[in-house]
């Protein structure tokens, strides 16, 4: 590989770039055009510097290069003779701010902490030698502790796609610059998730690779042992393109792994078993629509692997619970400690309070930390010999920058659900963008294998973009997505969006393919459409009063059904005095449990989330068992709203038995 001397550059204080004038292309877009259509790295370099001054946009930089030095490196590719053996020749990239670049200051969030580094990390150094062109450096939670985006003294940045939605974080500023094309890829770093969080919440590809692939030398520490350079994109392809332009393993470095020779290739997905979560281990937080969207989401899946099996996660879990309940959080003070102490008002107060949790433990609790994981890898290992791959939600619901004022720690700690454990148990990981729920909510999946699966995740994740393409644009216009409530609207509107209790959460089973079909269908369902199965017990069956508001929508009775024997049916008081059918699920070995009548009705997936608004609480959208053991989305009612006033109906088997046994003779 060639390679060009770097650049030192002069800095430009919280300087933005939100302005620039069009979008910056993928990699590919961009070598075409400079080898096709006349573009040179000096014709972009010009537009990106037309933003560098003056712009008022989002926090997303900290700093930048001065337009002189981005125009001089530029100048420098365009005389290059030969830009061939330069992968990434005149591709504008973005670096997170806790790693270092010669020349600039590197803050990590942090202004007071701030140094200014005399030598690029090693990973910034093989981008520049692969012809790469720096932008500048970006926001990020400060120390990179945090998932949110909202833990930084520069500001908090929002989601692209507005209404206040949180980036995520810590790579916030890094996720946004490539989702607003502001640059075409960018470095992050993801110790709990912070490269793939921000990558949901953006709609973007975030590559965690196998720890130690991407040197973290040069890398203000989060948690050394764990820390991990990742990189996001709008492409998978060029995702991996600047993997393998960064890899390499430093002298400097002594977490550095090179990728075995025998794992270059990718496997083919027809011949991968992939493994997705059993249904009582997920939780969507009363998030409906993200619950859709992953059953959207394995479903296309389905038709990518030789074949899918339910798996548990709970090691997953108790795996990553050792990252913030564990004495891992005392690894992320240790090289914090000196600044924490010396300059506490320096540091934001959630950002303290969590560094400063490491103090609870000592060398006993690292020793049985440690003992403990060892223990939950080799059952994840064992794991990996009956499934390949495993796919997870990225988050399981969004959240506002209001919402994380209101719980930053407890919020947190749902965004990390289902990402925190992947390094503690050395995983790789791909997260790609997964559609837009109704509300206009993004939605994400990850996929997740044992260390040096890289490409074979990111041939999988290559053919799932490429396979739902067409479901990755929001089904509202920007400016209706931003007015939208979410799916989540029930913690501040419960009188009128629906909520589900623990017991009823919106659980998927990978088993149950027959959620979603998207076979061809009549009846005003167009072919192809993706369809979900709703199960029906009382008002929404056919012939009863509700049953309308899923004909309206394109709904198809596909049949009759029963529940599994797990189930109580309720009449509830309403005020038109016919009452309301109320469909609660009991604990396991209940005796009070019974199979009822339920009706299945097959509804187009874009249709769920309009019908999902008009369903008063104390009902809700959540994930009921058959007698057949399949699991279908359907109707049911909060534990809370059984009080005295409640008549148990369940010996009778369902609403019509009811309707019938208490109908009076004509």
């Amino acid at each position: 590989m060639a390679s060009l001397p770097g650049a030192r550059f002069a800095v430009t204080e919280l300087s933005t770039i939100d302005c620039m004038p069009e979008r910056i292309g993928s990699i590919s877009e961009l070598r075409s055009a400079y080898r096709h259509g006349g573009l040179t790295p000096t014709d972009l370099a010009e537009r990106i510097a037309s933003g560098l001054v003056g712009a008022d946009g989002g926090p997303v930089w900290i700093s930048t290069v001065s337009a002189g030095q981005l125009l001089a490196r530029a100048a420098q590719l365009t005389a290059t003779a030969d830009p061939e053996p330069l992968p990434l020749y005149g591709i504008p990239f973005a670096v997170k701010d806790n790693i270092d670049v010669a020349g600039m200051i590197t803050t990590a969030g942090c202004p007071d902490f701030g140094y200014r580094a005399t030598e690029d990390a090693p990973v910034v150094r093989r981008l520049l030698d692969a012809g790469a062109l720096l932008v500048g450096k970006t926001n990020l939670d400060q120390f990179a502790t945090g998932l949110t985006g909202a833990r930084s003294p520069y500001g908090s940045c929002e989601s692209v796609f507005g209404a206040g939605v949180i980036s995520g974080g810590s790579s916030s500023g890094s996720a946004v610059a490539v989702a607003a094309g502001q640059v075409s890829f960018a470095l992050g770093t993801d110790t709990a998730g912070s490269g793939r969080v921000p990558a949901a919440l953006n709609g973007i590809v975030g590559l965690k690779p196998t720890r130690g692939l991407l040197s973290t030398g040069g890398v203000v520490p989060a948690c050394r042992s764990l820390d991990c350079v990742s990189v996001f994109a709008t492409e998978v392809a060029d995702a991996v393109e600047v993997l393998h332009a960064a890899r390499g393993v430093s002298a400097a470095d002594p977490w550095g792994r090179p990728l075995p020779a025998e794992r270059v290739a990718a496997r083919i997905p027809g011949t991968l078993r992939l493994g997705a979560p059993r249904a009582e281990d997920l939780e969507f937080f009363g998030d409906a629509g993200q619950a859709v969207r992953f059953a959207v989401g394995v479903q296309a899946l389905r038709g990518l692997v030789g074949e899918v099996a339910s798996v548990p996660l709970q090691t997953f879990f108790e795996a990553g619970e050792l990252l913030y309940q564990g004495p891992w959080v005392a690894e992320r003070l240790a090289g914090l400690d000196g600044f924490l102490r010396e300059h506490p008002e320096a540091v934001l107060t959630v950002t303290r309070r969590v560094l400063e949790t490491g103090r609870r433990y000592d060398a006993i609790d690292a020793f049985r930390g440690q003992h403990r994981l060892r223990e939950l890898r080799a059952r994840v290992d064992r794991l990996w010999n009956e499934v390949d791959l495993l796919v997870v939600p990225t988050v399981g619901t969004t959240f506002t920058l209001d919402e994380i004022a209101e719980d930053p720690i407890g919020r947190n700690m749902i965004l990390g659900r289902y990402t925190q454990f992947a390094n503690l148990l050395d995983l790789a990981a791909v997260t790609v963008p997964n559609g837009f729920t109704a509300a206009g909510r993004p939605a994400s999946l990850t996929l997740l294998g044992p260390a040096f699966t890289d490409t074979t995740l990111a041939r999988l994740a290559a053919a799932f973009t490429a396979a739902t393409r067409a479901d990755v644009a929001p089904r509202a216009a920007p400016e209706t997505a931003a007015r939208a409530a979410p799916e989540t609207a029930a913690r501040a509107a419960p009188e009128t969006a629906p909520r589900a209790a623990p017991e009823t959460a919106q659980h998927v089973a990978p088993e149950t393919a027959q959620r979603v079909a998207p076979e061809a269908a009549d009846g005003g369902v167009p072919a192809g459409s993706a369809q979900l199965l709703i199960a029906v017990v009382g008002r929404h069956l056919a012939g009863e009063s509700r049953n309308g508001e899923l004909t309206e929508r394109g709904g198809i009775l596909a049949g009759a059904a029963r529940t599994a024997p797990c189930y109580r049916l309720y009449r509830l008081p309403s005020a038109d005095g016919d009452g309301l059918p109320g469909l609660v699920r009991v604990a396991p070995h209940d005796p009070g449990g019974h199979p009822i009548e339920v009706e299945l009705w097959r509804l187009p997936v874009a249709a769920v989330g309009d019908l999902l608004a008009g369903v008063p609480a104390p009902l809700s959208l959540g994930w009921v068992r058959l007698h057949d053991g399949r699991d279908v989305l359907g109707f049911l009612c909060e534990a809370y709203a059984v009080d005295s006033q409640a008549e148990d109906i369940s010996a009778v088997g369902g609403w019509r038995a009811y309707r019938r046994a208490t109908a009076r003779p004509s």
